[in-house]
């Protein structure tokens, strides 16, 4: 009898292992083929068209070195943006002209923005296109997508393009009082080390306005997505999501070459690489104000962030991503 409970009890053994072998076989099959990031540009997203000079011109890319670079800035502006046309000429306007009054009080300050549309079905693209016309400027330039990638993915390509010796994510929707970039850079001064760092724009300060106007199922997605966030992937930032974060070039070449999620969570993988590539990382509190007209859907987003967060932590927990330490020229 004896012998026969021992048997079942290791048959049962051997099954549970087997099932959770197969489990894990599963997880990782679908990650993989859910993971999977396509980090090329198309040949017609290698160039971007003039509307000064009336031609199509190809973009640098962020793996040429900034001294070899044939115009190099001091910083880069990249903001996503898809299905902007009634807010993004608010963003160009007020960021222009923060950045043109600096350099004209500074000469060795020198600027690009990039607006990456992100496959937009409206005419954000020509918006941008007519406002640098009429501007008679050739600082701002237009990645076109030819579909829609996301956030993540739209900001990655941006980077990838971008001329600055600090890159600058910002969203177009100038919910973030631009100015607060110098802010961030006196923070970059204190932490860059050896060429990197990273300085997060911080929303946290209002956070406890926020909870007294947000309705109860806000304030519980947002708290199960902050304990999520900490016990996964990143501890010590308490706002990851802010659309406005400061980049060494040494920085975002090491972690947007990496990025694998191009939805509303990237954010979250971002500075995830940072933590493993020893990038120091900084938050600084920014002025912001709620914009109308956003395209988050609050419950939606939260299931694709929760999905992303645990695709995160098991994706690199079973080395299905590689981090790829020295990334070279390969996409350009």
């Amino acid at each position: 009898m004896e012998l026969v409970v021992g048997s079942l009890w290791t048959l049962t053994g051997w099954t549970i292992l087997s099932l959770t072998l197969f489990g894990l076989a599963v997880l990782a099959a679908v990650l993989y083929f859910d993971t999977s990031v396509d980090k090329t540009l198309l040949e017609e997203e290698k160039q971007y068209y003039d509307p000064i000079k009336k031609k199509r011109l190809r973009f640098p890319s962020i793996f040429q070195a900034y001294e070899s670079l044939e115009t190099p800035v001091s910083l880069s502006v990249i903001a996503p943006a898809y299905n902007e046309e009634n807010r993004i000429r608010k963003f160009l306007r007020e960021t222009l002209d923060y950045l043109e009054t600096r350099s004209k009080k500074n000469h060795s300050f020198t600027f690009e923005i990039i607006v990456v549309d992100d496959g937009s079905s409206d005419n954000t693209a020509k918006v941008v296109l007519d406002f640098i016309e009429n501007e008679g400027t050739d600082d701002i330039r237009v990645l076109r997508l030819k579909k829609n990638r996301g956030k993540g993915g739209a900001v990655r390509r941006g980077m990838m393009v971008a001329r600055g010796k600090y890159l600058l994510m910002a969203d177009s929707d100038a919910a973030t009082k631009f100015s607060d970039v110098e802010n961030l850079e006196r923070k970059m001064e204190s932490i860059e080390k050896d060429g990197k760092g990273i300085v997060c724009g911080s929303r946290h300060h209002l956070e406890e306005a926020a909870i007294a106007e947000r309705t109860i199922l806000r304030n519980v997605l947002m708290w199960g997505f902050h304990f999520l966030v900490s016990f996964l992937c990143v501890r010590g930032i308490r706002d990851t999501q802010c659309g406005f974060k400061l980049f060494t070039r040494s920085a975002a070449k090491n972690v947007f070459w990496n990025l694998h999620v191009e939805r509303w969570a990237f954010d979250v993988e971002l500075l995830y690489l940072a933590t493993r590539f020893g990038i120091p990382v900084a938050e600084v509190a920014v002025n912001w104000t709620e914009i109308e007209g956003s395209h988050l859907s609050v419950f939606g987003s939260s299931v694709q962030m929760g999905k992303d967060l645990l695709k995160i932590r098991l994706a690199y927990l079973f080395k299905i991503w590689k981090i790829d330490e020295m990334p070279k020229q390969k996409i350009m």
